[in-house]
């Protein structure tokens, strides 16, 4: 899991255009909302879209996001348990 969760912040990186933020910036537990990385809703639909295209994974509920995008660790939890086989 630890190679996912590399992945995922290079992923947020690039498709965020986090240009100032490198993947050792990132803590596996810190918020990416809010006062963590700074993250706001235009981005949550970016990681909404880069779930679909790179791992096959929908959201049907918009409400689950705010638990699933809390942070690298809970991203890559959900990646790891909904990933389309």
């Amino acid at each position: 899991m630890e190679n996912l969760k590399l992945e995922l912040k290079a992923k947020i990186i690039e498709n965020l255009n986090l240009e100032d933020v490198e993947v050792g910036d990132i803590a596996n537990d810190d918020a990416l909302f809010g006062d963590g990385l700074g993250l706001d809703s235009i981005d949550a639909l970016e990681l909404i879209v880069m779930l679909d295209k790179d791992y096959g994974i929908k959201l049907s509920d918009p409400k689950q996001g705010k638990s699933i995008f809390e942070s690298i660790d809970s991203l890559a939890a959900y990646i790891t348990e909904n990933k389309a086989k």
